[in-house]
């Protein structure tokens, strides 16, 4: 009992985003629920990295340098200056894809970040997506196949190579992006939030003293 005009002594209280360990009294942080079901958040993904391959497929397709044939009577050949060009849709859709999926990714990763391992997935499954939507658009605008061309040309055109890719490799570079994003994000997130120790240094702290 306490005196007269003492202080009650205060219930300890665990601090707020801490859950009591039930065996060791040890704190663990509490992660916060995800605000929206899984349906919302994969459609949001999936339409996120959709315009984005989109868009991704419209600006490989402008601006990828392509090498031009010159026509001759054996068809068509490419001087020395215009070989350094054939990889040039490779690198292109390369560059693209990697920002396109290191800022969505990041962008996706850190809205969803309340799923925990989970976003992982679904970063990668949407970056999957974008890379083949942006390959696929890219080659419906910009794929003309060369051989009719040099049948229907006469000696001395110069004829653009087809936009297409000489490897799947650059169609990987969407996933390097997303994934890196997501682990930069997740490495400096990581217990961003101080976890206690034990309950009796929390109690410590919290609890009035009791004269």
């Amino acid at each position: 009992m306490t005196q007269p005009g003492q202080q009650q002594p205060q219930p300890y209280q665990q601090p707020f985003g801490y859950t009591q360990h039930p065996q060791h009294g040890q704190a663990t942080p509490v992660l916060p629920d995800p605000k929206m079901p899984w349906s919302k958040a994969i459609a949001v993904t999936i339409a996120v990295f959709l315009v984005a391959g989109v868009v991704a497929g419209w600006a490989w397709q402008q601006f990828a340098p392509l090498a031009q044939y010159t026509v001759d009577d054996r068809g068509g050949s490419l001087g020395e200056e215009q070989m350094t060009k054939i990889f040039g849709p490779d690198g292109t859709f390369t560059v693209i894809g990697f920002l396109a999926g290191l800022v969505l990714g990041a962008a996706v990763f850190w809205w969803l970040r309340n799923y925990g391992p989970w976003a992982v997935g679904i970063v990668v499954l949407g970056s999957a997506l974008g890379a083949g939507i942006a390959w696929g658009v890219g080659m419906l605008l910009g794929h003309d196949p060369l051989q009719p061309r040099l049948e229907a040309s006469k000696p001395g055109d110069l004829l653009a190579a087809p936009l297409e890719l000489h490897t799947w490799t650059p169609l990987a570079s969407w996933l390097v992006g997303a994934a890196l994003a997501a682990a930069i994000i997740a490495a400096t997130t990581w217990r961003a939030e101080p976890v206690a120790t034990s309950s009796s240094s929390a109690a410590s702290q919290t609890s009035p003293q009791v004269q």
